[in-house]
């Protein structure tokens, strides 16, 4: 590889790398936001939140296009390669979330949260702060390459679990009309694999970090 295509090579690399911490960015925010949103009713935040998802599908779209051309024009190897696959298993995962996101705010809209018992309530807002904690310190790991990440987000995935089952057993008690009971296993279907998201995304980050 000559010295100018090798400066090309890895000016896509700096893109591609950039483009991916402005997902983990629109997602990390997007999983808070949208809990709030879905909290207090409130449609114009839900709005802006669905909104905001088209950004992460360009994005996406963006990044699969510069890896793809990588693989295309060039011939990375080692670190290079590693990043790159690594970065190809990661955007469809964040894309993925952010539409999960967006389905949690879009409940905003319906007015669910004016039926939920404080009980209810207060599970929903402990699995979005679990949830956006999560997504936080999966956006900082792959910033700062921290191959630890993976171990860390495994303990707290379990503790999103655990709210998803308390917040099942809740619904299933009969509190709730059947419609919103209907919905609300979604929600929490929702942040469930918003941390499946987020450990599965922990692992990869963990194999960029290897090396070599």
């Amino acid at each position: 590889m000559g010295d100018e295509t090798r400066v090309a090579f890895h000016r896509d690399l700096d893109e591609i790398d950039q483009k991916v911490v402005q997902l983990f960015a629109l997602v990390s925010e997007g999983v808070g936001a949208a809990t709030d949103a879905f909290l207090a009713g409130d449609r114009e935040a839900a709005k802006s939140l669905m909104d905001r998802d088209k950004v992460i599908d360009e994005l996406y779209c963006d990044v699969e296009e510069l890896v793809q051309r990588q693989f295309a024009l060039q011939s990375p190897m080692a670190r290079d390669m590693r990043f790159l696959i690594s970065v190809l298993r990661i955007v469809p995962e964040l894309e993925r979330s952010g539409d999960l996101a967006e389905h949690i705010a879009a409940r905003a809209a319906r007015g669910l949260s004016e039926a939920l018992t404080p009980r209810i309530r207060g599970l929903v807002e402990q699995m979005g702060r679990v949830g956006s904690e999560m997504w936080r310190e999966a956006a900082d790991a792959y910033v700062d390459r921290d191959g630890e990440v993976a171990v860390r987000l495994n303990e707290r995935d379990d503790e999103l679990d655990e709210l998803h089952v308390s917040l099942t057993a809740e619904l299933v008690a009969g509190q709730l009309t059947v419609p919103v009971a209907l919905e609300m296993a979604l929600v929490a279907r929702f942040y469930e694999r918003l941390g499946d998201h987020a450990v599965n995304i922990a692992e990869r980050i963990s194999y960029i970090a290897e090396g070599p």
